[in-house]
This record gives C-alpha cells, structure tokens and sequence, in this order.
C-alpha cells in the first residue's frame, strides 16, 4: 500500500469515525422516511400525469368515434343522391379514422398497463412506507429509552465527566485533609518532644529544663513546707501535751533552715553548671 493510498485510507477512517459520532440515529430515521414519502409522492405524480395523458387519448378517441358516424352519413347520404364518388370519399375518410382510432386503443391500452402497474408499485411503496413509520417509532422510543437510561446509570455509577469531576475533587478533598491532620499530628509530636522549639521564645531547650527544674525544686519546698504544718495540726490533742510558744518557734526555725538548706543547695548547682 502507497503512502497517498494509505493516507487516503486514513482520512476516510477519521472522517467516517467523526461522522458515525455526530449522526444521530433518530434524526437518520426521520430523514429516510421523508425521502421515503418523497418518492412517494414522485410515483403519485406519475400516476396522475399518465391518467391525464390517457384521458387525453380517450377523448382523442371520442372525437375519431364522432368522425367515423359522421363520414358513414356521408356515404350513406351520397349513395341516395347516387354520387359513388362522394361515397367512396366518405368512406376512404371513415376507414382513416378508424385506423387511427385503432392506433389509439393501442395506446391508451399500454398507458392502462403502465398506470396499472404504477399503481401496484405506489401500493407497495406505501404499504413499506407504513411499516417503516411504525419500525421508526419504535426504533426512535427504544433509543431515546436506551440514551436515558445510560445518562442515569452514567450518574449513579460516577462514570458521566460531571460525576467524575465531583468524585475527583471529593478525593483531592479528602487527600488535603489528611496531608493537613498529618501535618497536625506530627507538630504535636515535635512540640511535645521539644524538638521543634517554640519561635516565639528566646529559650532553647537547655534553658527549658533548667526552669522546669527550679519549678519543680520550689514545688517540692513548698509541698514540705505544707506537709510539716499539716502534719502538726492533724495530731490528736490528747495524744501530744500542749505545746509551748517555744517549741512552735523552734519548729519554725528547723523548716525555715530546711527551705534555706535546699535553696542554697540549687543555687550551688545553677552557679557550678
């Protein structure tokens, strides 16, 4: 195969692809029978314009007929005056016509032949046209059918370009929204850790710590601190002999040198660190 044989071959393929994809079956149909009923009316014309040209013969016919009667009067009337001559011309007249009113028959015999069969063809004709109006109407209400019934089941199962769309934008919807709770989860994670430190402080981590410690220290002194009055005011009255104003104040000084014992203790390791 040539390359201009091929790429002609080509063509007609597209052409024939694009075609077969804008044809609309229904619009098809429609149109086959118009030309249909077309033809039709072709045959019907030809009908009625044989039928005239055989009307005009018989009437052709009707006028040679008259003529015949006619010219055998003549004769007639010519034999009773004895004028053979005038006769015999009648009658030379009469057998003309009859010789052209025979010719006619012929005529309008093969136009009766011609009109007969024409109309046989125009019965036939219509009765297919018929049966293709009721095939059209049932082929047109199976396709319309059958196109609706694709769009619905193109909806439901997602396959129609508006249904894809949505479905595709519903799953970069839901890929965002995860990348984002992802993104969440692992700031938390960082933030919990300390690895990520906070930007809006001049702290770094060592210092965190540090504070955290001296928080904690304080927390403990002053939860000894409450443990110690505490522990003094739950005691049974009758189990412990009233106490003096100087044993309150020596208890007072030992918890006192104790928070002052841990609190220098602190700041001897905050100063050696």
């Amino acid at each position: 195969m040539g390359i201009l044989s091929r790429t002609s071959y080509v063509i007609r393929s597209k052409i024939n692809a694009l075609l077969n994809r804008a044809e609309d079956p229904t619009e098809t149909l429609d149109y086959s029978y118009e030309k249909m009923r077309d033809e039709l009316q072709q045959v019907k014309q030809g009908i009625a314009d044989l039928t005239t040209q055989k009307k005009r013969l018989e009437i052709q016919k009707r006028r040679l007929e008259e003529n015949v009667e006619k010219h055998n009067d003549q004769a007639r009337q010519a034999v009773q005056q004895d004028r053979e001559d005038l006769a015999r011309k009648a009658l030379e007249k009469k057998q003309a016509k009859m010789n052209q009113i025979e010719e006619l028959d012929g005529q309008i015999a093969r136009l009766q032949e011609t009109q007969d069969t024409l109309v046989q063809k125009k019965d036939e004709l219509q009765s297919r046209i018929e049966e293709f109006r009721t095939k059209k109407e049932t082929m047109k209400a199976r396709y319309e059918a059958a196109e609706a019934s694709s769009r619905v089941s193109e909806a439901m199962s997602g396959v129609g370009d508006e249904m894809a769309d949505v479905g595709r934008a519903l799953e970069r919807a839901e890929e965002r929204t995860d990348e984002m709770e992802a993104r969440s989860a692992a700031m938390d994670e960082l933030m919990e850790s300390g690895a990520l430190d906070d930007v809006l402080s001049d702290k770094d981590s060592i210092e965190r710590e540090l504070e955290a410690g001296r928080t904690n220290a304080e927390v403990d002194a002053e939860l000894e601190t409450l443990k110690a009055e505490m522990g003094k005011s739950s005691e049974p009255a009758e189990a412990e002999a009233p106490e003096t104003e100087a044993d309150v104040d020596v208890e007072e000084e030992v918890v006192d040198e104790e928070v002052e014992a841990e609190l220098e203790e602190l700041k001897n390791e905050e100063e050696s660190s």
